[in-house]
């Protein structure tokens, strides 16, 4: 090791959901990792996000492009309904409550015409094994009163639910850490090297040399990947949040409506957490992402208008934060081709969803483990490139 350069075996860049399971992941199997975030630990989409677990074809994005889109979608959802299945054990296996709930996820329509896509949607999930069923009005309201009397039906896909967004990241970097990981926050790469068997990453702190390494940069994917010559089609795009005052027991289930961008779901502290994927702007001066209110009103008024008990709560905080995606919203899971050593995760739009799935899978690749899945569709270079 050349003096005052930092040497690991494994280096994971990116300390949000993915990049700490990951962690985790490979600490536990007695790999010798380094992880380096270049803020704090969480603060990005992983931290920005409400905290859904989704397991359906998007709704809509279903509805904009079809039933080809649809079809092309279907072999990530084998990922993502794993991933939520890797959520059910994860509280009781680090240690920590994560608030992890899967009553499932309503898509409310209020006319004839969108339960007619709606069930074209839920007989293609059916197909590929997904429980999802179509309610009618009646029972609908049995299954969820809270929801708007004109709401004539809806589809009902199981499994889907929540996750604490704020625990979650947290709680896998302490049990990794726990296993012999160390991690670094406010250390940024800033250009990557090859060598005989390793790469040398320049970082703002001390350069750091590894054999492997794992871009589970998240938004900063793309940046990373052009260090090594590679193109990385993932960009980030602002969206918002929007968190109401803590209430009753209300909203059973994850809410989507099949009228627009929606997502609501009561968290366990009672409050209510609204979203959907509204854009948010820019800050020319700063780069940072700012709250648009065209966004928030449209955005509030769907949620209101699908739960109707929301319009007596007050909204105590929006925020605003990048997520990372992909044009055809497909993952990147793999080795890059001709990059011996250099792994890439990003999980466009459902990082949350497949996060701990994705650093388990990611873990096994570098370790050189079959991760049960067939990721070749999904390596980087592939359909995505």
């Amino acid at each position: 090791m050349v003096r005052g350069e930092d040497e690991t075996d494994i280096l994971i860049v990116g300390g949000g959901l993915m990049g700490c399971a990951a962690a985790y992941y490979l600490a536990r199997a007695g790999a010798e990792v380094l992880l380096v975030e270049r803020g704090d630990l969480n603060t990005q989409a992983s931290g920005a996000t409400g905290g859904s677990l989704h397991a359906q074809i998007p709704t809509e994005e279903f509805h904009a492009h079809g039933e080809d889109w649809g079809r092309a979608f279907l072999p990530v959802l084998r990922l993502m309904t794993a991933g939520v299945e890797a959520w059910q054990g994860l509280s009781a296996e680090i240690g920590i409550d994560l608030e992890v709930e899967t009553p499932g996820g309503l898509v409310v329509a209020e006319t004839e015409e969108e339960m007619a896509w709606l069930a074209r949607k839920a007989a293609m999930e059916r197909g590929f094994g997904i429980e999802t069923e179509m309610l009618d009005r009646a029972e609908l309201r049995d299954l969820a009163p809270y929801l708007a009397e004109h709401a004539i039906g809806a589809s009902f896909c199981k499994g889907e639910g929540k996750a604490n967004a704020l625990l979650a990241a947290p709680a896998l970097a302490q049990a990794a850490e726990r296993h012999g990981a160390r991690i670094r926050r406010g250390v940024e790469a800033t250009a990557i090297a090859r060598e005989t068997g390793a790469y040398r990453v320049e970082t703002n702190a001390r350069p750091i040399r590894c054999a492997r390494l794992l871009n589970a940069a998240g938004t900063g994917a793309r940046r990373l990947g052009r260090m090594v010559g590679i193109d990385l089609p993932v960009r980030g795009y602002p969206i918002h949040m929007n968190v109401t005052e803590p209430t009753a027991p209300l909203v059973r289930h994850l809410v989507y409506s099949a009228a627009g961008r929606l997502t609501i779901k009561q968290a366990a502290n009672g409050t209510i957490l609204i979203g959907g994927g509204w854009p948010a702007g820019i800050d020319p001066k700063t780069g940072f992402p700012v709250v648009l209110r065209d966004s928030i009103q449209a955005n509030l008024w769907l949620a209101m208008r699908a739960v109707p008990a929301l319009a007596g709560l007050q909204v105590v905080r929006t925020w605003a934060g990048f997520v990372n995606g992909t044009e055809d919203w497909r993952p990147i899971l793999g080795e890059a081709p001709g990059l011996p050593g250099y792994f890439v995760a990003a999980f466009p739009w459902f990082g949350f969803t497949a996060g701990p799935l994705s650093g388990r899978l990611m873990a096994d690749l570098i370790l050189g483990r079959d991760p049960g899945f067939d990721l070749a569709s999904f390596a980087p270079g592939g359909p995505n490139a």
